[in-house]
C-alpha cells in the first residue's frame, strides 16, 4: 500500500503591494468586473509606494487590490478596489479594509471618502458604515447653446502657468472644504494632463481658475473655484464663458461638468452658461 502526503492548500494572504505587482494589478485592474476607480488625475498603478495600498494574494496570484492612500494631508479618497472572480466583492472588502483602515488610524487619518460609480460598491461602502452624503450631477454644454453674455468685474482671465500653482493651491484650499481640495501634487499633475487652464486675476492676485480636459467626447470641465472673498460677483460665470468660448474656437462641440447634487450656486451658474442636467448621478 502507498501513501501520497496531500499539499496543504494555500490560503490567501493580505499584504502591501510593491513595484513588482504592477503587471499583475495592471491585468486585475483592467480586466475583471468588479472594478471601482476613483475619477483622479492619477491612474490606481501610479499610487503604488503610497499607504494604503493593499492587496490578497494567494500562491502567485493576486485575487484583490484596494488602495486609499491620503491625499490632500488628511484625507483619503478609495482610489482603487478590484476584485478578481475568485473572490466575491464582500469577501474581499472584509478582507481588505480593516486592515487598510487600521493603516489609516495609524497615519491619523479621520475622513475617508469615495465616489461609488457602481450600485455593489456603494452597498459595501453603506454596510461599512460610510455615509451618504450627496449625489455628484452631470452636465452637459453643447455647442450653440445660448448663454447669457459675460461682464468682466475688474478682472482679467488669463492663461494658467505652473509658477501660478501654489497660489492656485490656497485658493483652493480656501475655496472647498477638505473632502472637496486638492493637494499641490494633485494640481501640478492636473495642470499637466489640461486642455484649457485658466485663472482670475485682479490687484488681489489670483481670485479664481479653471482646469479642463478633453477627449474623444468633448471636453470636461473638472475643476473650478473663487475664492470666498471675491464670490457672487460674476467671476465663476466669466471663467465658465471663457473656457466654453476657447472649446468652441478648437472645434469642441461638447463640454461636460459636475457638481454636488445640493449646491444651488454651482447649478445655477452652470445652467446660466447654458449646460444641462444629463439625468446622470453617483
Amino acid at each position: 500500500m502507498s501513501w501520497l502526503h496531500a499539499p496543504m492548500p494555500v490560503k490567501p494572504v493580505v499584504r502591501d503591494a510593491n513595484p513588482s505587482d504592477r503587471q499583475r494589478l495592471a491585468t486585475l485592474v483592467h480586466f475583471e468586473t468588479h472594478v471601482h476607480r476613483h475619477l483622479d488625475w492619477r491612474p490606481p498603478l501610479d499610487w503604488l509606494g503610497s499607504s494604503p495600498y493593499l492587496v490578497v494574494e494567494k500562491g502567485r496570484s493576486l485575487l484583490a487590490a484596494l488602495a486609499c492612500p491620503p491625499d490632500p494631508p488628511g484625507m483619503a479618497w478609495i482610489r482603487l478596489f478590484a476584485v478578481g472572480a475568485e473572490l466575491s466583492a464582500a469577501e474581499a472588502w472584509q478582507m481588505l479594509w480593516p486592515t487598510a483602515r487600521h493603516q489609516l488610524e495609524k497615519q491619523n487619518i479621520q475622513h475617508v471618502a469615495a465616489i461609488a460609480l457602481q450600485t455593489w460598491f456603494g452597498d459595501l461602502l453603506e454596510a461599512s458604515q460610510f455615509v451618504h452624503q450627496h449625489d455628484v450631477v452631470m452636465l452637459v454644454w453643447e455647442q450653440g447653446t445660448p448663454a447669457e453674455p459675460a461682464e468682466m468685474p475688474f478682472s482679467i482671465v488669463r492663461p494658467m502657468q505652473i509658477e501660478d500653482l501654489p497660489a492656485v493651491q490656497a485658493l483652493d484650499a480656501a475655496a472647498f472644504g477638505l473632502v472637496w481640495r486638492n493637494s499641490l501634487a494633485g494640481l501640478e499633475m492636473a495642470f499637466g494632463q489640461a486642455a484649457v487652464a485658466s485663472v482670475v486675476e485682479n490687484e488681489a492676485g489670483i481670485i479664481g481658475y479653471q482646469i479642463s480636459t478633453a477627449g474623444p467626447f468633448g471636453g470636461h470641465l473638472a475643476r473650478l473655484a473663487v475664492h470666498p472673498d471675491f464670490q457672487g460677483q460674476g467671476i465663476g460665470y466669466t471663467i465658465v464663458c471663457d473656457t466654453l468660448d476657447q472649446f468652441t474656437r478648437r472645434g469642441v462641440m461638447r463640454v461636460s461638468v459636475n457638481t454636488q447634487h445640493n449646491n444651488e450656486a454651482s447649478l445655477a451658474l452652470y445652467q446660466r452658461a447654458g449646460f444641462r442636467k444629463t439625468g446622470e448621478a453617483y
